[in-house]
């Protein structure tokens, strides 16, 4: 990732969301070429010199001050993960470029084993799919016999495959779009992982959806979400899908489809994986 060319497009899109009058700056009735604010607007609800800003959105961002950047921060309204993100845009980490391994942890594994009434899954810092339960394996499909590049979270996602044709539309475009922001502020986590770089690459190349989302600059971490999915033999399920990552590894993540007691998405699982 060029990271001067991300920080300059990251600010503009930030910027450009911000319409004058929901933070406070007069139109004065004028017809506006550009959306959202300009950027002489934005650096004086910052308290910067113009000069100053623009030298940051052009990605001259390395002398900037902590002060500043949370003065811009807050003037763009940005969230706790987009923090984090124009933070590591403006002061890379040095962070290992190891990833989580071939394999999950012990406790991890364990965990999977017990789980019967809910699918899961443990995956690396980039989506690698490291291990599944077998109630995954019913119900997400054959991971087994998926190839190594695409067993992984966001190839589950944005592939055409048995999970993506499974999930309803209406609920597949906010799983995408949490995929993307997660990867985007991965990207900036990690700037020394071709992992992640070569995750993104690939579904930038293969997929139109990943790339119309990825060009809105969203950036978050994982929040849980509910989604339905069409399956071809259990029909309709109503699963609360959670990303949590255990204390202890902040490269591997415990990916959960959890299906609420004494519902028919439960009794369908069950009869899934009877």
């Amino acid at each position: 990732m060029d990271t001067r060319t991300e920080l300059t497009d990251f600010l503009m899109s930030r910027r450009a969301r911000l319409q004058p009058e929901s933070v406070g700056v007069p139109r004065y009735g004028e017809r506006r070429r550009v959306p959202g604010l300009r950027r002489e607007e934005l650096a004086q609800l910052a308290g910067v010199s113009v000069t100053h800003y623009t030298r940051l959105e052009q990605g001259n961002g390395r002398s900037v001050s902590a002060e500043v950047l949370d003065a811009v921060a807050d003037a763009l309204r940005l969230t706790g993960d987009e923090r984090e993100h124009l933070a590591n845009l403006v002061r890379p980490p040095r962070r290992d470029a190891g990833g989580a391994g071939p394999q999950g942890r012990a406790d991890l594994l364990c965990l999977l084993d017990n789980m019967a009434e809910s699918a899961a899954f443990v995956h690396g810092r980039s989506g690698e799919i490291l291990a599944w339960n077998d109630t995954a394996a019913h119900l997400l499909g054959d991971l087994d016999a998926l190839p190594p590049e695409l067993r992984s979270w966001p190839g589950l996602v944005f592939r055409d495959g048995p999970f993506r044709s499974m999930v309803d539309p209406a609920d597949w475009e906010p799983l995408a779009r949490q995929h993307t922001g997660y990867l985007r502020l991965c990207l900036s986590r990690y700037p020394h992982d071709p992992g992640v770089a070569a995750v993104v690459a690939s579904l930038h190349a293969a997929d139109a959806d990943f790339r119309r989302l990825w060009a809105e600059h969203h950036v978050a971490d994982r929040t849980p979400l509910t989604c339905r999915l069409h399956h071809p033999s259990a029909g309709v399920l109503a699963v609360a899908v959670n990303a949590m990552k255990p204390a202890g590894h902040p490269d591997q993540w415990l990916v959960t489809f959890a299906v609420e007691p004494d519902s028919p998405s439960q009794k369908a699982l069950r009869l899934l994986t009877a």
